[in-house]
């Protein structure tokens, strides 16, 4: 009976599994999907010649059908705080990974450009890393910083 019973639960295992992994398989994803107003945090470190600066940010941004996006965040830098506004582009593919670069600007100046990794978590969530940063004269500047962001309305 035990014996049974152990079987039945592999099988109902097994089963779950297999099911989660074919929806995961065909869970399709796009730009135009990920489309609405988003908010989201960041938090993670600047690393400069002097030593690693912590960073952080609020903000939100909407992206249209066609990954174009623009917003505005709040953000600190070592305890010096500063307005922002982003704007740039994000292309998603069908796995729900995508890539962004976006540019952010302080009173209307370029303050550099970030290139992100993203993944997009049933289309209501979205996971990013900063995978470069680089300053208006081309300065890269090496960063650890992640996202987590949320969906707050659809299709814009």
């Amino acid at each position: 009976m035990k014996r049974l019973f152990v079987q039945a639960l592999s099988g109902l295992v097994i089963t779950g599994s297999l099911i989660s992994v074919s929806f995961q398989a065909h869970a399709q994803c796009s730009t135009a999907a990920t489309a609405g107003k988003w908010a989201y945090t960041y938090t993670g470190t600047i690393l400069t010649p002097t030593g690693a600066q912590p960073a952080a940010s609020v903000g939100h941004f909407t992206q249209d059908r066609a990954g174009n996006v623009s917003g505005s965040q709040s953000r600190s830098v070592a305890g010096s705080s500063g307005v922002e506004d982003v704007s740039g582009t994000v292309t998603v593919n069908k796995d729900c990974t995508a890539t962004g670069t976006i540019n952010v600007f302080a009173n209307g100046q370029l303050q550099r450009t970030s290139v992100l990794a993203l993944i997009y978590d049933n289309g209501n969530h979205v996971r990013m890393i900063f995978q470069s940063v680089t300053l208006p004269d081309g300065t890269n500047v090496p960063v650890v910083i992640t996202v987590d962001g949320n969906r707050l309305t659809a299709n814009e």
